[in-house]
């Protein structure tokens, strides 16, 4: 029997195909969290892991993702979200600058830590959150890698109208879903740190219009400082797609340092979905 091996170059474009999937983490646990001070296991050095190896019963991470990253009860609980073909670097729960912190250690790897929403939540939520990091990934001239790398993102999954996506889309929404069980969602919204592009700046992905990002920081000037935001997520979505969101399906932090093989480390402070902003009832 033939086996169907794909050439390396799949797995180097997956991620690009992948990053739109509701990404999950399961942080239920119980006992006590005790972070670590920053630094004091070998200097950030946590490591690497081929994807799926090792991602289960960390319940130390499950406290501090349950501590730090706040959204509606009831629902399934963070999980990490590893890429066929990638290496993941765990997500740790340390005191960083005098705040609880979730860091990850980058080093030519993609970490995903996502909570998806079941049944998916009404409404696009207001959303605050905290990120900071050391460094950017590296420039490449090289013609197959491509500088898609961020050292930090937060994405935002919703439902719609699935009648109204490409038909290319579609190929690729079934693709994903027999590769990691996932169909696309209708769109995603990525929050993102560029190394590049300036703050304010709408960047489409390569293969599909229905992933888009909104630079909230660029380049190195902030480089080891906390960056606080809040966003008005309708507003956003507006902005970036010129449509209404559908229905929240997740909610995920992410790192990838795979293209470039850069090396940095990346703080994600306290993450919350607060309630969305009432709409102004027109006067009469």
């Amino acid at each position: 029997m033939n086996i169907l091996v794909p050439h390396p170059r799949f797995w180097r474009a997956l991620p690009s195909l992948v990053w739109p999937l509701p990404l999950l983490l399961v942080l239920s646990g119980c006992g006590l969290w005790s972070p670590v001070p920053d630094g004091s296991d070998g200097d950030g050095d946590a490591a690497p892991r081929a994807a799926g190896e090792g991602l289960g019963n960390n319940t130390r991470l499950q406290q501090a993702a349950a501590r730090l990253l706040h959204t509606p009860a009831a629902v399934p609980a963070w999980t990490p979200f590893p890429v066929p073909g990638k290496t993941f670097v765990p997500f740790e729960p340390v005191q960083h600058a005098g705040r609880e912190a979730l860091r990850v250690s980058a080093r030519s790897s993609v970490s995903i830590l996502r909570q998806r929403f079941d049944p998916a939540l009404p409404g696009a939520p207001r959303l605050s959150f905290a990120w900071k990091t050391d460094a950017l990934p590296i420039e490449t001239d090289e013609p197959d890698r491509s500088p898609d790398d961020a050292p930090l993102r937060v994405l935002l999954s919703f439902d719609g109208d699935r009648s109204r996506l490409s038909a290319r889309t579609h190929r690729l929404s079934e693709m994903s879903r027999l590769l990691t069980g996932e169909d696309l969602p209708y769109a995603t919204l990525m929050y993102i740190w560029s190394p590049s592009h300036s703050a304010g700046t709408v960047l489409n992905n390569a293969r599909t219009d229905r992933v888009r990002k909104l630079v909230l920081d660029s380049g190195p000037e902030h480089l080891g400082q906390w960056r606080e935001h809040e966003r008005d997520v309708r507003a956003d979505f507006v902005k970036v797609f010129g449509e209404e969101p559908g229905p929240l399906m997740s909610v995920a932090l992410m790192t990838d340092t795979d293209n470039t093989q850069s090396r940095l480390q990346a703080w994600y402070g306290g993450l919350r979905l607060l309630p969305a902003t009432p709409a102004a009832v027109p006067a009469r």
